[in-house]
């Protein structure tokens, strides 16, 4: 999903983006913000806002004061402030939209420690930045092999390098609290830099390392969702969608994010139901719900001993018995507000766009009876097809005059004008033929002689 500049190279090793990150791919443009501010001047000649969007690898994003008041634009490589030393990363936003977003963030404009912006990075810093980046993979390798050995139940998901390359930042995943300083012990003992262990949650994991959701969609969390709020079972019961792990889970395990987005819709249209516990009281017996349907607006209810029974009512309905079952009042049975609601399996398929039927382009059956009936009436005509000529032949049964061919022509002439020039055509052709033998043969007497 990224550009040539951003994937491995002909070794199989990591390359950096040779595009500063502005190649347009997903992986480069992750969490960015639109400047549509970026053609307007201020008002009354005041200055742009001092502070920068910088965003590091994958999506980790710091705003940083520019002290130096450098020339920056979106897509400019720069140096930073570091704990110690510096950093590389990219711009991705500048102007007033930064001021909006640190108040989104409830980041402060004043903070006790400014991190500043060193200067615009030269070659040797991208060069130094871009090495220490190939050096991420292998060593994501070495150290799962490590924590492996020492029997840690962590999952080391990535390492991102500072942008000098003095420090290496490990990120991991745990279920419980893990001990290990002797795993960091081994790090600092092999890869000979300075190591730091952050956790992180699953779903943070799945938004550094992205992927595709069951949606076809790339997700959420690694394109535009910057929050993370807590997802629990109750929002898919108030969907009324099956309580199934497997297909309620994401690829970071837990329950997708996608169940929060429709749920304040939901709850709104389940104002107007009752409680699904509320027990209706009739003269026959207790009916208790057993289904709800949301966007039609109505309610199933089955009588206590006899479930196999569903007597399908409107909210409306639902509500005027409960109103009156508070007031002491019951109601005769279901069956009486049941029957009001009539349900029309035919509007359901609209014929849109006039077609006869789903089954138009189906082959139909062949019926076995039909074709006996045509072979039989094709042989009975054929027969007397054969016989008219015949017929037409013997119009005159006279014996006693000679026979010529002239009322043999012409019967056949009566029988089938098809046929007759057919027969006219042969006798063309043979009267041609026997012309131009004539002359052959008298060629043959005279080279006899």
């Amino acid at each position: 999903m990224a550009c040539n500049s951003c994937s491995t190279g002909k070794d199989g090793q990591p390359k950096g983006c040779k595009n500063n990150g502005t190649c347009g791919t997903d992986s480069c443009n992750k969490l960015t913000v639109f400047d549509w501010l970026s053609n307007m001047s201020l008002p009354g000649g005041e200055k742009p806002f001092d502070w920068v969007e910088v965003r590091f690898k994958n999506g980790r994003k710091d705003y940083y004061k520019n002290t130096e008041n450098l020339t920056l634009s979106i897509g400019d490589v720069v140096a930073t402030q570091a704990q110690a030393g510096h950093d590389i990363g990219m711009v991705t936003l500048t102007g007033e939209l930064v001021r909006i977003q640190m108040k989104r963030k409830n980041i402060s404009e004043t903070p006790d420690e400014t991190l500043k912006i060193y200067r615009k990075a030269n070659q040797k810093d991208i060069d130094v930045w871009q090495a220490a980046r190939d050096r991420e993979e292998p060593m994501k390798v070495k150290a799962r092999q490590f924590a492996i050995d020492l029997k840690l139940e962590m999952k080391i998901s990535d390492i991102e390098f500072q942008g000098d390359a003095s420090k290496a930042t490990f990120y991991y995943t745990a279920e419980e609290r893990v001990d290990f300083r002797e795993l960091i012990k081994v790090f600092a003992r092999e890869f000979r830099t300075r190591i730091e262990m952050k956790q992180v949650g699953f779903r943070q994991e799945a938004a550094r390392l992205g992927g595709i959701g069951s949606c076809g969609r790339e997700l959420c969390c690694s394109t535009w969702l910057t929050d993370f709020r807590s997802v629990s079972t109750s929002a898919a019961r108030y969907q009324q969608l099956s309580l199934n792990p497997q297909k309620l889970a994401g690829q970071c395990g837990k329950l997708k994010c996608c169940l929060n987005y429709e749920l304040d819709t939901y709850l709104d249209a389940l104002k107007d139901f009752p409680k699904s516990e509320i027990k209706l009281q009739t003269e026959k017996g207790v009916a208790i719900c057993q289904k709800t349907d949301i966007f039609k607006g109505f309610m199933w209810y089955a009588y206590e001993g006899e479930w196999i029974n569903w007597h399908k009512i409107t909210t409306e309905q639902a509500n005027e018995i409960i109103a009156l079952n508070k007031e002491n009042k019951k109601i005769a049975s279901l069956e009486e507000y049941a029957a009001d609601v009539i349900s029309d399996t035919k509007s359901e398929f609209e014929n849109v766009v006039g077609q006869d039927s789903l089954t138009r382009f189906d082959s139909p059956k062949p019926n076995k009876k039909r074709k006996n009936s045509r072979s039989r009436n094709k042989t009975r005509n054929t027969k007397s097809k054969g016989k008219a000529p015949a017929k037409g032949t013997s119009g005159n049964n006279d014996n006693s005059g000679p026979k010529k061919q002239g009322p043999k022509n012409a019967g056949a002439k009566g029988s089938n004008s098809k046929n007759t020039g057919g027969n006219k055509n042969k006798s063309r052709n043979n009267n041609r033929s026997k012309n131009n033998r004539k002359p052959q043969n008298q060629k043959n007497k005279d080279a006899t002689k």
